[in-house]
């Protein structure tokens, strides 16, 4: 595998009331809850608080445009309608003309289809028609239960992969030359591509490496030992609790109910929570020195910054909040712009958190649904030819100690490219566009070629 660095670049609040509390009329917990919150952030009355939580199916035409006017001339968005039940919202560059091979972008947590807006207009001029959609629980995309205690079963890895699916159908295509996932994105882009290889016909992933399906025990009817199961989170949370200071895995945090309240009520504002959590995941945090772990214990994983092994006692808004940039790094940081971070406020104040939020309870860790959902696979590979794409800085390549090399030996089988950019730490293709641009065209056209020659 290559290992690449770009030419050039040397580059808790937790609000929840009193359960004790009689709640007036016919108002649930969580419209309370909502109304409350609401009140207190934002100076709204408790109905306009319950009418927004009750609001699960909003208008699309009465809200302002998709980026606040921040797109870049040549990316459009529409509503697909009957996609697996949904009403995807996409971004869309080169749909100009028929014909195009297609590309389809995944994002991840806590990002959006806007989140792809730098790498769009480049791909569509290398010919292709680029699609971003906001996935299911996110953004303007509907037809999901925005309830903590939703049905978590359609955002498991099978439903999400004909969401995929269903959108590609839907816009007229029998396959994409590409999928591509970006952190809690990946996943989802690297199981469309193991599940349905003609469909996703490549794939690229992006910050999270794959580590393949679980695996069924084999010959034990003849005497081979049980695989020792998998540690949990609920374990590891329980050895991180015993280091000094008392540690917690974030996966874990993020699944509480708790959560979305702590993030999208956090003390400094939804704007300057989402400004410091960027930060601190970036290269422009000078924090962010990754490497290689040795192991899945809590010595090892409390290496990691405390947004992905936070302290015990704090929820992620207290957990980011001492790594607010200076107003001077905000004036400097060309890569997100004020006027950018307000896109994310503005989708994540409508939407909250809850949806985003539902994969990490079951698409994430040790979820036995899932597990059993998944073990259908056991043995399957990833054939497709793929790549790896993360920042120099991005603490997420090895957020699972291994997960880098056995993607590459094992639950992929044609990776040809495993590319560390100089310059970027998580959200590498708003980080370093440029670059990512680069590596993607690359690969679609040596991909192509590839294809004509057999």
């Amino acid at each position: 595998m290559t290992r690449y660095t770009s030419p050039g670049m040397a580059r808790e609040a937790n609000s929840q009331p009193d359960p004790a509390v009689s709640l007036p009329g016919d108002l649930s917990r969580r419209n309370f809850v909502a109304a409350v919150s609401a009140a207190a952030v934002g100076g709204f009355s408790l109905a306009q608080g319950a009418a927004h939580a009750a609001n699960v199916r909003p208008d699309l035409a009465s809200l302002p445009p998709y980026g606040n006017g921040t797109l870049p001339p040549g990316i459009r968005s529409r509503a697909i309608a009957n996609v697996n039940g949904l009403t995807v919202q996409i971004l869309e560059a080169g749909y100009e003309s028929s014909g195009r091979p297609a590309v389809l972008l995944m994002h991840g947590f806590p990002e959006l289809a806007y989140s792809w807006r730098k790498v769009m207009l480049p791909l569509a001029a290398a010919g292709y028609h680029v699609i971003a959609p906001d996935q299911r629980g996110y953004g303007r995309t509907t037809g999901w239960d925005d309830s903590y205690d939703a049905d978590p079963d359609p955002f498991r890895f099978l439903n999400m992969t004909r969401d995929a699916m269903g959108l590609v159908f839907a816009l007229g295509y029998r396959q994409v030359a590409a999928v591509v996932g970006h952190d809690a994105g990946a996943p989802v882009a690297a199981w469309s591509a193991l599940i349905r290889p003609d469909v996703f016909r490549s794939l690229a992933m992006m910050s999270s490496p794959f580590t393949g399906a679980p695996s069924l025990p084999f010959n034990t009817a003849n005497g081979a030992a049980m695989p020792r199961p998998p540690q949990t989170d609920d374990e590891l949370d329980t050895e991180l609790a015993k280091l000094n200071p008392p540690r917690k895995y974030y996966q874990n945090y993020q699944r509480t109910p708790g959560a979305n309240d702590d993030m999208l009520h956090a003390p400094q504002g939804l704007h300057a929570f989402f400004r410091a959590y960027y930060h601190y995941k970036s290269a422009d945090w000078k924090g962010n020195q990754p490497h290689p772990l040795k192991a899945r214990t809590a010595e090892e994983m409390a290496q990691m910054p405390t947004y992905y092994v936070m302290e015990r006692d704090k929820g992620m808004a207290a957990t980011v909040a001492p790594f607010m940039p200076t107003a001077e790094e905000i004036a400097a940081c060309k890569w997100l712009t004020e006027a950018e971070v307000d896109v994310y406020v503005t989708e994540y104040s409508r939407t909250q958190f809850t949806g985003a939020l539902q994969g990490y309870r079951v698409r994430r860790g040790t979820d036995p649904k899932t597990i059993a959902e998944m073990l259908t696979f056991s043995g399957r590979t990833i054939d497709v030819p793929s790549i790896f794409i993360a920042g120099k800085s991005d603490w997420g390549v090895y957020q699972v100690p291994g997960g880098d090399v056995t993607m590459q030996k094992t639950a992929c089988t044609q990776m040809v490219g495993f590319h560390l950019i100089e310059g970027a730490g998580h959200w590498v293709q708003q980080e370093q566009p440029e670059s990512v641009s680069e590596l993607f065209i690359q690969f679609l056209r040596d991909q192509s070629q590839a294809g004509r020659r057999l």
